[in-house]
């Protein structure tokens, strides 16, 4: 389960930093895979169910929310 969580964190971190650079006109998965590509496509799923994953998990797994 630790080893799916830290998948699921870093998709999220991936998401996240791809969504601030789309703010100022740069999306990298985009620019690496593909604008509309199947393979960017299966990135952004991933990173969207990591994201609800994360959600589910989140206080189950967060020592600071554990206190």
């Amino acid at each position: 389960m630790k080893a799916l969580h830290m998948i699921a964190f870093i998709l999220l971190v991936v998401g996240g930093l791809n969504w601030g650079l789309s703010a100022i006109g740069y999306n990298v998965i985009d620019m690496l895979l593909g604008a509309g590509s199947t393979l960017a496509q299966v990135v952004y799923i991933l990173v969207g169910l990591s994201a609800l994953l994360i959600l589910v998990t989140h206080k189950s797994d967060c020592k600071t929310c554990m206190a």
